[in-house]
């Protein structure tokens, strides 16, 4: 909860990502709180009014987890709604013409899209596709699993298109954007 705050403040994409990993958290635990408060939140080291925030975050993730059929798979609400934020900047971003920087960094990031859609037979948008390989990539890392070379040029580009991004969210979010 702490991370996710200060992430949400300070890189969208990154919180972003945290949320998925905090989604598939809870899914390791059953969406069962009282499980996941023993075997994973004790772990955390906080002091008790923290921990009762902790917990209490948690519990209200799994209740709209449980609400919103996302027990097994998917995404809350509260996250999908963040990645259509990003997807309708990226889109106004293109559209303008007060951006080449990102327009340039677009193209240059499509041919990785378009490969990966087609391998992975992805129907979302770009920036869910985005998205789903920095996760993906990320989810590698923590198993220590091999990422081929292919693979990492992918995501060099991608992570700096989504920085980018991430940039212009913050902007935005701030009333320093003019689109």
């Amino acid at each position: 909860m702490f991370v996710a705050q200060e992430l949400r403040k300070r890189n969208i994409v990154e919180y972003l990502l945290y949320m998925w990993q905090v989604e598939d958290i809870i899914r390791a635990y059953s969406c069962v709180l009282t499980k996941l408060k023993s075997e994973y939140l004790s772990r955390f080291d906080v002091d008790e009014e923290q921990r009762e925030e902790l917990i209490d975050w948690y519990a209200n993730l799994i209740t709209m987890m449980n609400q919103e059929g996302k027990r097994d798979e998917g995404h809350l609400q509260i996250n999908a709604i963040v990645l259509q934020q990003l997807e309708e900047l990226h889109q106004e971003l293109l559209k303008s013409t007060k951006f080449p920087f990102y327009t340039a960094a677009y193209y240059k990031t499509l041919p990785f899209i378009v490969e990966l859609r087609h391998k992975g037979g992805a129907e979302g948008s770009e920036i869910e596709t985005c998205m789903n390989a920095l996760y993906g990539v990320m989810l590698l890392r923590l198993q220590q699993k091999p990422i081929s070379e292919e693979t990492q040029k992918a995501v060099v580009q991608i992570t700096q298109l989504m920085g980018l991004l991430s940039d212009y969210y913050q902007k935005d979010k701030q009333g320093e954007l003019e689109l």
